[in-house]
C-alpha cells in the first residue's frame, strides 16, 4: 500500500509475517538528502506490528526532517 504524505509517498509493507516496514520516497522522484547524502529511498523504523503503526513512524520522520530542514534554513 502507499500513501501519499506532504509531497512524500510512504510504501508500506510485510517483511515477514506480522513484520511491517515503510519505505519513503519523494513524491516527484528525487533524491531525499540527509546531511548532504543522497538517498534514492528509505526504508524507516522498526517492524510493526501492523501496517498503520508503520504508516504513522513514517510520517512522523517526514514530519522530523521538515523540521529540521526548516531549522536549517533560520
Amino acid at each position: 500500500m502507499t500513501t501519499l504524505y506532504d509531497g512524500f509517498d510512504i510504501e508500506s509493507f510485510e517483511a515477514g509475517k506480522g513484520l511491517w516496514h515503510a519505505r519513503i520516497r519523494r513524491a516527484d522522484l528525487s533524491p531525499v538528502a540527509i546531511d548532504g547524502v543522497l538517498f534514492p529511498a528509505m526504508e524507516v523504523g522498526f517492524a510493526w506490528p501492523d501496517q498503520n503503526a508503520a504508516i504513522a513512524d513514517a510520517k512522523h520522520h517526514i514530519d522530523r526532517f521538515r523540521r529540521r530542514a526548516d531549522s536549517d534554513d533560520e
